[in-house]
C-alpha cells in the first residue's frame, strides 16, 4: 500500500469524538403521551373515555358507599344490621354491607361443619399443598418431574386420607360434615390433578393410530361434551349407586368430585389435542429418526410444546371448572356457595342486607382465585416468550 492510498483511507476516518444523539422518543416516552395515544387519540375515543370514566366514578361512590362508608363491622346477631322497623337499630333508611355477619361466621364459612377439634387437619392439608405447589410452579426449581408427581399424584391422596380419616388412629369425619371453602378447594385441586391427566391421555388416545382407541376417545369426549355438568353430577351422586352391590359404598363426595374431573378432562383433552395439531410434522419426523420411542418422544419432546401453545386454553377451562364447583350444592354438598347462603338464612342473622353481603363475599373470594390462576398463566407465558426473543433476533440477523 503507497502513501497516497493511506492518505485516501486517513479521509474516512473521524479526527474528533462524535456528539452524543438525542434519546430516542418511544411510545412510552411519558404518562401524557401515553393518554394521548390510547384515550384520546380521536374526538371518538375522548368521548367514549370520558363516558366510561364518569360510569365507572358513579358505581365505585355507590359501591365504595355500601361495601365500606354505610357498612356494620362490629356485632353478635341481626340487630346491628338491621333497621329499627326490622327490630334492629339502624335508621329506617340505612343501607350497607352486614361485614359483622362474615366476621361472625368465617369459621363456618371456610370449614363448614368440620369438628373444630379437628380442624388442624384442614390447616395442615393447606400448608403442606400450598408449600408443595410453591415449589411446583417457580420454573427455576429443579426435579420439576418429583415435585409433579408429588403434587398431582401424592398430596391429593394424603389429603383425603388426612381429611377424611379412619386410619393411623385418625377419627372418621363423615363427608356430609365437610363443606365452605375447605370444600370448594378440595374438589378444584383434586379435579384439576385429575382432569389434567386424564384429558392428556384422552388427547393422545384420540390422535392414536389404533383405531379401536381412537374410537373409544372420540366417543367418550363427544358423549360427554354434549351432557350438562348438572346431569353428570345426578348421575353420579343419585344414580351411580343403583347399578353396583348395596354392599359397597362410595361416598357422595368422592362421586361428585370424580364427575366433575371426568366433565373437566374432555375439555382438556380437546384443548391439548388442538396444540398437538399444532406441533409441525418435522418434529415428529426428526424424534423417530434419532431412534427415539414414542413415549420418549411424547414426554420429553412434544407434549412439552403443546402444552406451552395451549396454556390460556388450559387456564380457562381450569377457571371455568373452579366456579363451576359451586353446582355441587343441587346434589346436597355445601361448598363455599352453599354454606354461605345456609348462614345468611340463620335466625339471628336474617336481613335484608345479609343475602347481599353474603353473596359479593362469595364472589370477592372466587374472583381472588380466579386472578390468582390467570396472573400466574400471564406469568408463564412472558417467560416463555423471554426464552423465545434471542432466537427470533438470531433469525433476523
Amino acid at each position: 500500500m503507497d502513501i497516497k492510498d493511506m492518505e485516501e483511507q486517513s479521509s474516512y476516518i473521524r479526527k474528533n469524538i462524535a456528539p452524543s444523539e438525542p434519546m430516542l422518543r418511544t411510545s412510552r416516552q411519558s404518562t401524557y403521551h401515553w393518554l394521548y395515544t390510547h384515550l384520546f387519540a380521536s374526538p371518538i375515543n375522548a368521548l367514549i373515555t370520558l363516558l366510561l370514566a364518569t360510569l365507572i366514578i358513579y358505581i365505585a361512590k355507590h359501591l365504595g358507599k355500601w361495601v365500606v362508608l354505610d357498612a356494620i363491622w362490629e356485632g353478635k346477631d341481626r340487630t346491628v344490621c338491621a333497621t329499627k322497623i326490622q327490630g334492629g337499630i339502624q335508621n329506617n333508611d340505612w343501607s350497607g354491607a352486614c361485614w359483622a355477619f362474615v366476621k361472625a361466621n368465617y369459621t363456618q364459612i371456610i370449614y363448614g361443619f368440620y369438628p373444630p377439634e379437628h380442624r388442624w387437619r384442614v390447616n395442615l392439608t393447606g400448608i403442606i399443598a400450598i408449600t408443595v405447589n410453591i415449589t411446583f410452579l417457580m420454573p427455576s426449581i429443579p426435579y420439576k418431574f418429583i415435585n409433579g408427581f408429588i403434587s398431582l399424584i401424592i398430596i391429593p391422596i394424603f389429603s383425603w386420607y388426612l381429611l377424611h380419616g379412619g386410619y393411623l388412629s385418625l377419627p372418621l369425619i363423615d363427608t356430609q360434615l365437610w363443606g365452605g371453602l375447605m370444600v370448594t378447594l378440595t374438589i378444584a385441586y383434586i379435579s384439576i390433578s385429575i382432569s389434567f391427566i386424564i384429558g392428556t391421555l384422552l388427547a393422545l388416545g384420540r390422535r392414536s393410530q389404533i383405531s379401536i382407541l381412537r374410537l373409544l376417545c372420540i366417543l367418550f369426549i363427544e358423549t360427554l361434551r354434549g351432557i350438562p355438568l348438572v346431569s353428570i353430577l345426578f348421575i353420579a351422586s343419585i344414580m351411580f349407586p343403583l347399578f353396583i352391590p348395596h354392599e359397597i359404598t362410595f361416598d357422595k363426595l368422592l362421586r361428585a368430585l370424580i364427575g366433575i374431573a371426568i366433565f373437566t378432562s374432555v375439555y382438556i383433552a380437546e384443548a391439548i389435542r388442538g396444540g398437538l395439531q399444532a406441533i409441525p410434522k418435522s418434529q415428529y419426523e426428526a424424534a423417530t429418526s434419532l431412534g427415539l420411542k414414542y413415549t420418549t418422544i411424547m414426554c420429553l419432546i412434544i407434549l412439552p410444546q403443546a402444552y406451552r401453545l395451549v396454556i390460556p386454553a388450559i387456564i380457562n377451562i381450569l377457571i371455568g371448572m373452579l366456579k363451576e364447583t359451586s353446582l355441587i350444592y343441587i346434589v346436597s354438598m355445601f361448598d363455599l356457595l352453599g354454606m354461605i347462603r345456609i348462614t345468611s338464612i340463620q335466625a339471628n342473622w336474617i336481613t335484608p342486607q345479609t343475602p347481599a353481603t353474603a353473596f359479593v363475599t362469595v364472589a370477592f373470594v372466587y374472583w381472588v382465585l380466579c386472578f390468582m390462576m390467570s396472573r400466574y398463566a400471564y406469568f408463564i407465558e412472558k417467560r416463555i416468550n423471554l426464552f423465545k426473543q434471542p432466537m427470533i433476533r438470531s433469525k433476523n440477523r
